[in-house]
């Protein structure tokens, strides 16, 4: 599966994540940007499921386009305990991702891919799953996305409001992590300062825009 360029939206049950891949798979590896979805590319309201509902963070788009630019692939990385739970399913769901391709688009900027687990501790079946291997903070979902787009794992950098997404990247091998103060930023911060792994680059920013910092880090 990982031969073809670019794949339709869809759920694949080997690897228990959900993924689009937009753009051809390259012949040379390159480093990437991962970001999560709710509370860094746009707000998080709660299990968002509305498209009415989805509201940009100031800066997200330019970020994503001046990546772009560059060539740095940017894939998005969302855990969707609400389709666990079963509060909105995939139809909703992609019907959100549609929406941010949408608008993203209207301003120059284009995700490479999006992954996302349906999984939880607390899911109903068949999502139920206490550790599942795609769910942040593990590292299914990073990993695949590296076998899909030929991405150097050991040069890229994930952006995340969470110490889940943070640590998702130090266990798929990452370079380093950027935690946001956006989402639920603010409340993970603590966590976040007394996690101490030297072998992690760990950056902390106010939003999504601070990443710019780690594009040059970045750049081919």
């Amino acid at each position: 599966m990982f031969t073809q360029s670019t794949t339709l939206p869809g759920f694949d049950p080997s690897l228990g994540i959900w993924f689009h891949v937009k753009t051809p798979r390259p012949d040379h590896p390159r480093p990437g940007l991962f970001l999560d979805r709710d509370g860094v590319i746009v707000e998080d309201p709660g299990y968002l499921s509305r498209v009415h509902d989805v509201a940009f963070i100031p800066g997200a788009a330019s970020l994503i386009a001046e990546a772009n630019r560059r060539k740095i692939p940017v894939v998005e990385i969302t855990n969707q305990a609400g389709i666990a739970r079963g509060y909105f399913g995939w139809d909703a769901f992609q019907a959100i991702e549609e929406h941010v391709t949408e608008q993203l688009a209207g301003q120059g900027a284009a995700l490479d891919a999006v992954l996302a687990c349906p999984y939880h501790p607390d899911g109903i079946a068949p999502w139920n799953h206490p550790d599942h291997p795609a769910r942040k903070p593990r590292p299914g979902m990073l990993l695949a996305a590296g076998r899909l787009l030929h991405l150097d794992l050991k040069r890229s950098w994930i952006v995340g409001d969470k110490l889940d997404d943070l640590q998702a990247g130090h266990a798929a091998g990452l370079r380093g992590g950027l935690h946001v103060l956006t989402g639920h930023g603010a409340a993970h911060r603590p966590a976040v300062l007394s996690w101490d792994h030297p072998d992690f680059d760990l950056r902390l920013g106010d939003t999504i825009t601070v990443a710019a910092q780690l594009l040059d880090l970045l750049t081919p």
